[in-house]
């Protein structure tokens, strides 16, 4: 009876449209100027705090259904496609020192702030493809489109991290050695060599058919799913170690997981 309940049915619906306000926020800060990136990047994360409960939701509550599937990739692509591109695009214009655009710029300028839009492109794609890919139902063939946003949200993180905001490890502030990389990865992340390339990088990983494990659990088995407990308690050592900074990281160990477990040639649950 609780089932047939309009509000209930609707709960994870809620943390859709939360999701999309959340992406539609971002993108109106980046879209307001280079200083409200940090900003704009706390909405993307915010985003995918609530596209992991909409689907905790629906496979809790058993509430699932055609609409809220479809609503959940109109979301993710506003929220994991749009707005990082828009962080891109504002990113490489100030790199650039482009204060407007127009297309009276040099075609090559043009060209460079135009990639940025190819992360909205192929998370387009991407999305299209898993909603018709029966093959998907317990992993993902390519790159999640939220794992591919938040790499890009933590951009602006980085290319302003201060070493001395190290919480856990606050002496590693005062290796000379870490600082220095500190500062030269956050000036180097942000330059049209570095992010154009990374762009088709990962413009390439959202369609690329290589499996990678999702972290959807269908139960809490330690056995079942010693990779996804293997992946999360290394990226807490890693985020509570280097913070923001681990988020890269982090990245390149869930490709990485998921290529072993490819070689291996082992069922991910």
């Amino acid at each position: 009876m609780l089932r047939n309940n309009f509000f209930y049915k609707n709960i994870p619906n809620f943390f859709t449209l939360t999701n999309l306000f959340f992406g539609v926020i971002s993108i109106v800060l980046a879209s307001e100027g280079n200083e409200n990136l940090v900003l704009a990047s706390y909405f993307i994360y915010f985003a995918a705090v609530f596209d992991f409960f909409d689907g905790f939701a629906a496979r809790t509550l058993k509430v699932s259904s055609i609409v809220g599937k479809e609503l959940d990739s109109l979301a993710d692509m506003v929220s994991f496609g749009l707005a990082p591109s828009f962080l891109v695009y504002q990113i490489l214009k100030h790199s650039l020192q482009i204060k407007q655009f127009s297309f009276s710029l040099p075609f090559t300028d043009i060209l460079m702030l135009m990639s940025a839009f190819l992360i909205a492109i192929f998370s387009a794609v991407r999305l299209a493809k898993f909603n018709v890919d029966e093959r998907q139902k317990e992993t993902f063939l390519g790159l999640a489109t939220p794992a591919c946003a938040m790499l890009i949200a933590s951009i602006p993180f980085i290319s302003q991290f201060n070493t001395n905001d190290l919480i856990a490890f606050p002496a590693l502030s005062n290796n000379i050695y870490f600082f220095l990389g500190t500062v030269m990865f956050g000036i180097f992340i942000i330059k049209p060599i570095v992010l154009i390339p990374l762009v088709f990088l990962l413009s390439a990983l959202l369609v690329v058919e290589m499996p990678m494990f999702s972290m959807k659990f269908k139960t809490y088995n330690f056995e079942e799913n010693k990779l996804k407990y293997f992946f999360i308690i290394f990226s807490l050592v890693l985020f509570i170690t280097l913070q923001v900074l681990a988020v890269p990281i982090i990245f390149i160990l869930y490709i990485s997981f998921s290529i072993f477990n490819n070689i291996l040639d082992k069922k991910i649950l």
